[in-house]
């Protein structure tokens, strides 16, 4: 069951967009659960994408890895394209015949190495002799191999006879159309139609030799639907409030575990979905519980992810907006430069402005010139055109508001009309720090004014008389 279980992973991508299922390379990794009396057994885990559809059971022994990361540059597997149709069983199988073959149209087909030909949707239709045309609804074309298939034969021929279109996949355009021709008149071409066409009535009518199995794997499917249904809904509560996930202990049914596995227990003296789940947890029943901290960053990096495509659909809808930015070092002594776009929302109603966080950007040169290629450099990854900037706003540093070398001038070289404005608290301040310079009383006052403060501050029972002597305070 290798190949079913390969194949399903990342099915977990539904519940974020509506794209074919795909997978990612499954990471193990160890979480302890409470037994029920009172001592700590190691669940194991092999979770690193969550796979309700994967309930196949595995002998195979568990390794836990701590401290895995999530790769969010990780390219995963597409299931509908045959040229990853490596090793065929019989459940991948069931599940390719209920899907059916998905045709590739939309494309720009690349040329062959041996023809310098293309593949075109010509193809998948055959024209008789009286001139009406058929579909060949059996034909497939690989992206990633870059080959055609016939998906029937693809599925069930005994890879002994005509390899190419059944196993290995066809490349020559030049003989492509005499190919197919002879293929779809050969008798193993008949035998493996048949055979399809067989299993597909059955699996429809859910009449196969494992019927009983699949009503259970049915209702498997829809319990762990449920269970990562409450998982994500959760995540993105506790991701919104910006509360801990995690505390000291990461264990269930213990205290200081934190939010997210405190809310798991919680639940589960309510609901009888993640009752039934942390029953199974707690007596070793099963491995693929999705609670461990890899999933729960996995969560959040797509939560994000999602969550920063929205935004970015709605600058390019607006398609003006300004950029704001301000360095500050964090506690590892790293300059950090923050990103903020403002821009028209016009999914809002009524339309309105709005500010929107895109992140942090690490600096390493903080001249004009080294902020202008790290600002530029990042708005060409977020596909935003530098040329629809039409507002800046920085602080008053020399780096940023600069009339020759810096950041604001470096940006109108490339673009007039961004207009840039100085941020009006910063000014405020130096308006004050400059006032205060050029008058003595000023100094005195503020400076005495900062004294009183210290002096009442620093002790419970001078602030208590502070407070007692200063009415409103």
């Amino acid at each position: 069951m290798a190949a079913v279980t390969k194949s399903e992973e990342g099915d977990i991508n539904k519940y974020f967009q509506p794209i074919a299922a795909t997978n990612n390379a499954p990471g193990d990794e160890t979480m302890t659960a409470n037994n029920g009396n009172g001592s700590n057994e190691s669940t194991n885990e092999n979770d690193a994408t969550p796979n309700p559809d994967d309930l196949v059971d595995n002998d195979n022994d568990w390794v836990g890895v701590q401290n895995d990361e999530v790769d969010d540059e990780y390219q995963p597997l597409d299931i509908d394209d045959p040229g990853n149709w490596d090793v065929i069983d019989q459940a991948l199988r069931d599940k390719l015949v209920q899907k059916g073959p998905i045709r590739v149209s939309k494309y720009e087909f690349p040329r062959d190495k041996v023809s310098k030909r293309r593949f075109s949707n010509y193809y998948y239709d055959r024209t008789l002799v009286n001139g009406e045309k058929c579909d060949r609804s059996w034909l497939i074309y690989s992206m990633t191999k870059n080959k055609v298939y016939c998906f029937f034969c693809k599925l069930f021929s005994n890879r002994r006879s005509d390899k190419q279109l059944a196993c290995e996949g066809f490349q020559d355009r030049g003989n492509l159309s005499t190919k197919l021709k002879e293929h779809e008149i050969c008798d193993q071409h008949y035998k493996c139609m048949l055979k399809w066409t067989e299993l597909e009535m059955r699996l429809r009518k859910v009449q196969t030799i494992d019927k009983g199995m699949q009503e259970l794997i049915k209702k498997e499917k829809a319990h762990w639907r449920k269970v990562l249904e409450r998982i994500v809904i959760l995540v993105k509560t506790l991701s919104r409030r910006s509360l801990a996930f995690r505390g000291d202990n990461e264990t269930i049914s213990q205290p200081n575990n934190e939010f997210f596995l405190g809310f798991i227990e919680w639940a589960a003296e309510f609901d009888e979905v993640m009752k039934m789940h942390l029953h199974g947890i707690q007596n070793d029943e099963i491995h693929y519980h999705y609670l461990s901290k890899k999933i729960q960053n996995e969560f959040i990096l797509r939560l994000a992810n999602e969550t920063k495509s929205m935004i970015l659909k709605k600058i390019r809808e607006a398609k003006y907006f300004s950029v704001i930015l301000d360095c500050t070092p964090d506690v590892s002594h790293e300059e950090q430069m923050t990103l903020v776009i403002r821009c028209v929302d016009t999914y809002s109603t009524p339309v309105k402005v709005e500010e929107f966080f895109l992140g942090f950007l690490k600096v390493d040169d903080s001249t004009g010139q080294g902020l202008f290629r790290v600002l530029q450099d990042k708005l060409s990854d977020l596909q935003l055109d530098i040329g629809n900037v039409r507002g800046q706003g920085y602080d008053n540093g020399a780096n940023m508001k600069g009339l020759h070398k810096g950041l604001q001038k470096r940006m109108l070289q490339v673009n007039p009309r961004s207009f840039y404005t100085p941020c009006g608290c910063h000014s405020l301040n130096l308006t004050i720090s400059d006032m205060v310079k050029c008058s003595p009383c000023g100094g005195t006052f503020f400076g005495a004014l900062q004294s009183i403060y210290v002096m009442f501050s620093a002790s419970p029972k001078r602030w208590k008389v502070f407070k007692d002597k200063v009415k409103g305070s």
